[in-house]
């Protein structure tokens, strides 16, 4: 009885363990290289980030993404959300508090949601629309550039729904403040 269950064992380890994962993988290289391989974005010859994992954006003259409540902000390796619900003081005072600081940044605007919550994953690399759009005024100051411009480029870089059902339009902040540095480069 020992030696059919140790073989079995042994079998099942080698094809679930090792088999079956490395076909898997390799598929997954094959069909979806870019996907597989971490969405990395390149810009002269650099990785500068993932399509798929929003990133800290410090300074004025880049759009900001959402909130990341992973780790000490958009840490994979400690992916989460707050986990504090809707009546919760703690949320209900983070949210009022980032709400003013929009508001001194956009007042005559209504401050989108997005901007003041993070993620369940606190790692989204989108905004709404609408977020990205709450943003210009202050984006196009710190670059001296038209705002009706940088509407435009933003317009230009709104995603649609997924097969043109699923989820909301969406703008990948990532690939946003790339392209606004290919067409106004920073002044050093």
């Amino acid at each position: 009885m020992i030696r059919p269950a140790l073989v079995w064992t042994a079998l099942s380890i080698l094809l679930l363990g090792f088999v079956y994962p490395g076909i898997v993988t390799g598929i997954a290289q094959l069909a979806f290289a870019q996907k597989a391989g971490g969405s990395l974005v390149e810009k002269d010859g650099q990785i500068v980030g993932s399509s798929l994992i929003g990133q800290a954006w410090q300074s004025d003259k880049y759009f900001h993404g959402r909130p990341s409540a992973a780790g000490t902000g958009y840490d994979a390796a400690t992916s989460a959300g707050t986990n504090l619900g809707p009546t919760n003081k703690k949320l209900v005072d983070a949210v009022r508090a980032a709400v003013e600081a929009a508001k001194k940044e956009n007042p005559s605007a209504p401050v989108p949601i997005d901007l003041v919550t993070s993620s369940a994953s606190g790692l989204d690399p989108h905004l709404s629309p609408a977020a990205a759009l709450f943003q210009v005024p202050r984006v196009a100051r710190e670059r001296v550039i038209g705002e009706a411009d940088l509407r435009r480029v933003v317009e230009a870089h709104v995603e649609g729904r997924q097969w043109g059902f699923l989820g909301e339009p969406r703008v990948n902040v990532l690939e946003l403040n790339l392209a606004l540095d290919e067409q106004w480069p920073m002044r050093r």
